[in-house]
């Protein structure tokens, strides 16, 4: 697939996540100091959306039971087993773009 525009980079401010829209998939969008990680918003617990979650460094904190995840790489923190889809997200200009095909 091809990369679609996910929000303007000011949406997602330094240190937040957020939830967009993209081609039918909810995606978490989080900004870790300038660089930008998209992953599935679905937590794998009892599925809460991790993009309403809270962001720590590279962990994104599930707002319904505190399950965390490592955004650059999709991984559950506390059992490296487990993980989300994670998904490339290139900058172009003031625009955020993602590609929801999900990385190896």
């Amino acid at each position: 697939m091809a990369f679609v525009r996910a929000a303007s980079v000011g949406e997602v401010a330094s240190g937040k996540v957020q939830e967009v829209q993209i081609e039918g998939k909810t995606i978490a969008v989080a900004n870790v100091g300038g660089k930008f990680y998209a992953i599935n918003n679905t937590c794998l617990h009892r599925g809460g959306p991790l993009g309403q979650g809270t962001l720590s460094g590279t962990t994104i904190i599930c707002p319904w039971h505190g399950w965390s995840f490592d955004v650059t790489n999709g991984k559950l923190v506390h059992n490296q087993t487990a993980g989300l889809a994670c998904y490339p997200t290139d900058v172009r200009g003031d625009e955020l773009f993602v590609d929801v095909t999900p990385r190896p």
